[in-house]
Order: structure tokens, then sequence, then C-alpha cells
């Protein structure tokens, strides 16, 4: 799964379970968060030390309440501890999906054997986080969010106070500013007041500090660029922009029905396949001689002309069947499995330009003309290498790409898919940027905005998701051409088509199997194999080897772990913008 489809995932998740949990209420008991305490100490070494205090008001029985404090790339949390005033209590810290979830039960016995019911209770949790300052060129800062957005309820009131490593040259920012009650800054102590804050809004803190005031600071992220103009720029034009758009929340809101009038518009132009003479119900033979990449990249990613993930698949599996790449197991024995090794023989002669960069990128990880294939997902864990093959398989893409331009020019008529794309992007870059500024809005006209963006978000990425011939189309030749890979495809995930029709001898097995990868269904060619060929031994070949033991889901693996190693890597340029720091999250009762 790419970045984007996961990236499409999580969105459509927190927009649903946020649009339930506005509209369900527990009847039989409820809570309130009635004030909050939030106290930051900069410490001159670069840690955040943090001390919270929620008075809980419970209304019914309850168990006790939890809090998620959210950790980014490279941040930590250490040195917890948590109590309580109105009740006794124990918990228990879990790491869970880059949050520091801290799950507090409460009770209202010394034996902790009863809930508490119908109480007032504060609870007290304080820790310390390190990589949270960063420190820039010419200023030090700290983006904080004093109150997260990921709450179950809102807040009476927050009162805060920080104290800075130094008396002078600091600056500080509250936002959003609606929920500004009072502030001020006193040589190196600022407090602040807000009003109450409703559910799903956040409070974040911006301060800038004299680098001079930190010494040694190893718990501090360092960043070697100028920070202070793009932090305030960042912050200027994120709060210029919320001002503007919370004035064209209602006209937003109506105009959002205007996506799915332009798809269907987009569809009815530029979207209907033309009728072609085929009425071929499977393929058993290859339907051309193009290259496993090209074929993926043409006919089997939905992203017609761009290969992916599944492409270099099968082009490895091509250069094992080639004899330019051969495959090794060794018994490991700390893990007591077997490693998969791949080894290289140099000959390049007769491969395509496509071919040899991917030798190149596998060679390029080799311990002379050997890869541990096992170890590759590791490797890629760090961010030097990460960044080297992310940059080389994109390269390899737009290679492939450039191979098959001519080739989707001729077979593929892509003005709707253009068309579509831009419509669906811009429709869910401004349903995102509706639904969020509508949830922050305390204005009754937030509603059309929340309403109005969440339609425009899942239509827009019900959009993205379809492939790029639902909005575009084939020629009638590459109709054809298209109906008789997905009709391969077919052949080759349907086992009883297969036992009526089988391979004449493994070297069929063996381009089933590579192509399959193309396709996407390497697996289940592998199972029909196994079906069809009782007798013959799978070690005896390396393409079946390389599958046997795993290398496609090693190779998938090591690829997804350079993706998220790069995603992941420090970035800096969004500091400033309102809502991007850190701490915040959220919390509950249970």
């Amino acid at each position: 799964m790419n970045v984007k489809k996961t990236f499409i995932i999580i969105l459509l998740f927190l927009l649903l379970f946020t649009t339930l949990s506005a509209v369900t209420a527990d009847d039989d008991r409820t809570y309130s968060i009635t004030q909050a305490f939030v106290d930051l100490t900069v410490e001159n070494n670069g840690v955040l030390h943090v001390d919270e205090r929620y008075d809980y008001s419970f209304d019914g029985k309850f168990n006790g309440v939890y809090r998620d404090i959210p950790l980014k790339p490279g941040e930590s949390i250490e040195n917890i501890h948590v109590y309580a005033d109105g009740a006794y209590c124990k918990y228990k810290e879990t790491d869970e999906d880059g949050y520091k979830h801290l799950k507090i039960y409460l009770y209202s016995d010394k034996a902790h054997t009863k809930g508490i019911r119908d109480c007032d209770v504060s609870v007290y949790i304080s820790y310390d986080m390190k990589n949270v300052v960063t420190l820039f060129n010419d200023v030090g800062g700290l983006q904080y969010k004093l109150w997260g957005d990921e709450w179950d309820v809102g807040v009476g009131s927050v009162t805060v106070n920080v104290k800075l490593p130094g008396k002078t040259g600091n600056e500080y920012f509250l936002n959003p500013q609606e929920f500004n009650a009072s502030s001020e800054l006193k040589g190196d102590a600022i407090h602040a007041e807000t009003t109450s804050i409703p559910k799903g809004d956040f409070y974040e803190l911006l301060v800038l500090m004299p680098l001079d005031d930190f010494s040694d600071a190893a718990y501090a992220k360092h960043v070697n660029e100028n920070g202070r103009d793009m932090i305030k720029k960042n912050l200027e034009d994120s709060v210029n922009g919320r001002n503007f758009w919370n004035t064209t929340y209602i006209v937003l809101g109506m105009l959002s029905i205007l996506s799915p009038v332009a798809s269907a518009i987009i569809y009815i132009r530029y979207g209907r396949e033309p009728k072609v003479d085929y009425d071929g119900i499977y393929e058993r033979e290859l339907p051309s001689d193009d290259s496993p990449e090209v074929v993926n990249a043409v006919y089997a990613t939905g992203s017609i002309g761009k290969p992916d993930m599944d492409g270099f698949e099968a082009a490895i599996l091509n250069l094992i069947d080639k004899k330019v790449l051969s495959i090794q197991t060794i018994a490991n024995e700390n893990t007591g499995t077997n490693d998969l090794y791949i080894r290289f023989h140099g000959d390049m002669s007769e491969l395509e330009p496509n071919e040899k960069r991917v030798y190149k990128i596998m060679h390029h990880f080799a311990d002379g003309d050997t890869l541990n294939l096992s170890a590759l997902n590791s490797t890629l864990s760090f961010e030097s290498n990460a960044e080297w093959f992310m940059d080389e398989y994109h390269a390899w893409q737009e290679s492939v790409e450039s191979e098959v331009k001519q080739k989707v020019e001729k077979e593929f008529d892509d003005k709707g898919t253009v068309l579509a794309s831009g419509l669906s992007i811009g429709g869910l870059v401004i349903g995102v940027i509706m639904a969020i500024l509508g949830f922050w809005s305390e204005l009754n006209s937030g509603f059309y905005a929340i309403a109005g963006g969440i339609f425009l978000i899942v239509f827009s990425v019900l959009m993205m998701m379809m492939a790029d011939d639902k909005f575009g189309r084939w020629t009638p030749e590459g109709r054809v051409m298209y109906l008789k890979w997905r009709n391969f495809k077919k052949f080759l995930n349907d086992n009883s088509l297969i036992k009526e029709h089988p391979p004449e001898s493994i070297v069929i097995w063996r381009k089933y199997l590579i192509y399959g990868a193309a396709l996407g269904v390497a697996d289940k060619v592998y199972e029909n194999m196994k079906l069809q060929e009782k007798n013959f031994n799978f070690r005896d070949d390396d393409i079946f080897i390389y599958h046997y033991y795993g290398g496609y889901y090693m190779m998938h693996h090591a690829i997804m772990s350079g993706q998220e190693t790069v995603s992941s890597s420090s970035d800096s340029g969004g500091f400033g913008g309102l809502g991007g720091g850190s701490g915040g999250g959220g919390g509950g009762a249970f």
C-alpha cells in the first residue's frame, strides 16, 4: 500500500470516528473535564518537562480514564508519574502506533476493588520529553499543543504556566486566538488562561528563545537552517488562512455539490469505453511479448503508464529467469531459519536499460556479488540507505514511464483522467480545509463547512481510488489488449481453468509466475502450480525458490521500509504552522 492510499484510509477513519462520536451518546453516564492545568519547563539541555492536571467530574459509574500522548518521529518520553486526588489509582503505560498510551484505573477504596461513581477526581501526570525543542541556526523553538484535538470531551478552561531557560529575548504565540482569555510574559515565565475549548479543537503554544539560553542541548532537535523568519511566516499564513475561510463557510458548503456534477460530465464526455470486436472469456497464452514491468505499468496498476512494486518484483523474477541472478539459501544460526541470498553474475550485455537499473539497484546493497535479501529490510531502515534506494526506485519508475509513453499514448486517451485527477485532488484539499475549519469554528455556519467538507472528501477519495480508465478511456486497440491481459489474469487466478488447460512445461510456469507477479497474483499462480505439479521439486529451480522462501514478501517489505523511513525523516519545513506542534493528543474515560 503506498503512502497516498495509507493517508486516504487514515483520513477516512478519522472522519468517520469523529462523525460517529458527534452523534453517539451514553445515556447511563457522563463525565466532563471542568478545567486543566499544563505546566511546561524548558531545560537548557533541551529536555521539556511537562506537568498536567485534569479535573474530572463523573456522573455515573466509571473504571478510570486514559491519556494518549502522540510522539513524532525522533521524539521520546520518559520519567512518567501518575497520581490522583479524590480517588485511589494505578496506571499502565503502553506504546501504540506513535502514541504513549496511559490507562489510569481509578478506585474508591484503598484495596483497589471498587470503581468510582458520582465524584470529582483530579488526575496528575508528569513526564519528560526529548527532541521536542528545536534549535535552528538563529533561534530555539518550541511548538507544543497544550490541549489536543483528540479528547472525547471539551474542557472548561486551561491554565498554562511555562518556565523558559532564559529571561530575555523570548517571544510567544498562542493559537487559535479565540480561546485566549488572558496571557502574559514576564521574563522567563509565561502565564495564560483560556476560555472553554470544545471537543475537536486544540490550543497551541509557539515560543521562540535565544540560542544562548541552551548549553550542551543534547536532548533537542538540531536543524541546520535559519528558522525565525520561516516560523513566523508559517504562523502568519496559517492564521490568515483560518480567518479567511471562517468567512466563507456557507458558500463552500453549498459549492461542494458541484464536484459530483463535474465528474459526471467528465465521465460522459471522456470516460465511456469504445465497443470492440473481442469477446474472449480467458487467455491462456501471454497476450503480447511486452516485458513484465511494461505489462504492470500499462495494464495492472490502475495508474496507467506508471509501474508499482509488483512491476519491480516481476523485473527481479525476470532477471532470475534470464540467469543474471541466482538464488541460494543459507541457514541462519541466530534465527534458526534460512536466509535468502541473491547472487549477481555480472553479464548485463543482453539486458534492457530498465533491467540493468534494477540489477544495479539490488547490487548496490550486495556484499561483493552476494545480497542477503532477508536483511535488506533492516538495511533500508537507515535513512541514507532508504533515500538512495527510493531515489533509484523512483528513477526506475520514471524510466519505465518513459519507455511506455508512446504505447500509452497509442492505447489510452487520458483527457478524462487528467481532468478527474485535478478535480479529485482539488476537492480533497478543499474538503479537508472545509471540514477542519468547520470543526474549529464556534459559529453555527461551521456546520455547512463540516457537512460539505466531509461529503467532498469522501467523494474525492472515491474518485482518487478509481482506476485511470474510469474517467479516461482506451482506444479500440488498447481496449482489446487490456481485456486480453485482464482475461489472462483471470486464467492465472482460476485453478479450474488451469487444470483444464495445464501448461506443457515448467518453462511456461516460470512465465506465469513472472507475469503473475506483474499482475499482482503471484501467490495464486504459485498455489495453482503446487496443485497441478505435485511431483515437481520446487527447490530445484531458482525462480520458485525465490517465491518459496518469501523473496517476494521480503522485497515488498523492504520497499515499504524504504518509503516509511524516507517519509518519517526530519522535516522542519512546517514548523510554526498552526496545529503542527508536538504534544496534544487526547484522552477519555472508561
